[in-house]
């Protein structure tokens, strides 16, 4: 295996996690239970699960559901999904299939860790760094300038974690056209689409405007079911995916079958579901919007483009590395600081933290912030 760095966001959750009494920083949306889950599968999905084999699956993954994962693009069938478990095992078998040594990538920052610490490990890499100065704005001369003859993959994340950014769909079909024209891989981490909060904002699927480019997506974000450990890549170039398909032998060979089938019940509700999910971080939204407003010295708040988390920036002289520690050792208060999001590439912000909008009833959580806050003026 490939000698990575410590992964900071887990080492973190690791310790503070399943701890901490208010998870404000995380990542996925309220999740639902089994039976919620259930209750929406029509009867042959309730029969398939309930009669279900528990013995090997396809490396592919189940035909079903890479089917009902195919109707959710445009120009995408079956044959040209493949399942993974979970986006973490997507992100480092991509990586290791699409570069090698000699090779060069361009990683667009700050960005999930695994982004850039797996093409790390493999080649050169150059970093494109969204600008928080601009609404963190991405350039695309700024990326054409860093293609080189040898690069083989430029790697983005919209809506963006941690920052919730969007960029116009005109400068990401332009993005693709460019890796187009250099014979570069897209590989475009697509794991927050569907929770935009101005759905006429929603990105086109990479893997729909290039059959190079590769579409990352998972059941753990938008729809909120982690637990699956169900991901996938979805991608028109099937030498590619058979590629990846063998590689996946080393790994986790199959998914979970149970899984499989409850991820392919989600997926065809997914439009039930997203409707729920993008209506709580709504719901949510005027909470966050009157705890940042009351503590405007102490914060610079803007709500996110889409998905469930947003940067805001710690204004503090105490820096936010120790604030985030004290707000979560003596308030049980859980954020992530900047550190975790600190780039090996490029310049990130050192003064910012993730706070996630997506969990039910967070105001119990803000409650906690606030008094430890107020606590701090007395």
């Amino acid at each position: 295996m490939t000698r990575l760095p410590d992964f900071r966001l887990e080492t973190y959750f690791s310790r503070w996690e399943f701890t901490a009494r208010h998870h404000l920083t995380a990542s996925d949306v309220q999740t639902t239970t089994l039976g919620e889950l259930l209750a929406l599968a029509d009867d042959k999905d309730r029969d398939a699960f309930e009669n279900l084999s528990l013995g090997y699956t396809q490396t592919f993954g189940d035909p079903a559901l890479r089917e009902v994962i195919a109707q959710t693009y445009e120009q995408a069938d079956a044959d040209d999904v493949i399942c993974f478990a979970g986006a973490e095992e997507a992100i480092y078998l991509a990586m290791n299939v699409l570069l090698d040594a000699g090779d060069h990538a361009v990683v667009v920052t700050p960005n999930y860790q695994a982004a850039e610490t797996v093409p790390l490990a493999l080649c050169e890499v150059t970093g494109v760094a969204l600008d928080p100065d601009r609404d963190w704005a991405l350039d695309l001369d700024e990326v054409a300038a860093a293609i080189r003859p040898n690069t083989r993959v430029v790697s983005v994340n919209f809506p963006n974690n941690p920052t919730g950014k969007i960029i116009d769909a005109a400068d990401f079909t332009a993005l693709a056209r460019l890796c187009d024209e250099r014979g570069i891989h897209l590989f475009s981490d697509e794991v927050y689409r569907g929770l935009e909060r101005d759905p006429a904002r929603a990105l086109p699927q990479a893997t729909d405007l290039s059959e190079r480019a590769l579409s990352l997506n998972v059941t753990s974000k938008s729809l909120g079911l982690p637990g699956l450990r169900i991901g996938w890549i979805t991608c028109r170039d099937r030498a590619l995916l058979s590629r990846l398909e063998r590689a996946k032998h080393y790994t986790t060979i199959c998914n979970s079958a149970p899984s499989e089938v409850l991820a392919r019940i989600a997926l065809k509700a997914r439009d039930t579901i997203l409707d729920r999910n993008r209506g709580r971080i709504e719901a949510n939204l005027p909470a966050f919007e009157a705890f940042f407003a009351e503590f405007a010295d102490d914060f610079e708040w803007r709500a996110p483009d889409g998905g469930c988390v947003a940067y805001p920036r710690y204004l503090g002289a105490d820096g936010v590395e120790s604030f985030c520690i004290r707000l979560v050792e003596e308030a049980g208060v859980l954020l992530l600081p900047a550190s975790i999001y600190r780039s090996e590439l490029t310049a990130t912000p050192t003064d910012r933290f993730r706070i996630g909008l997506g969990r039910r009833n967070p105001e119990e959580g803000l409650d906690a912030f606030a008094t430890f806050l107020r606590d701090r003026r007395r």
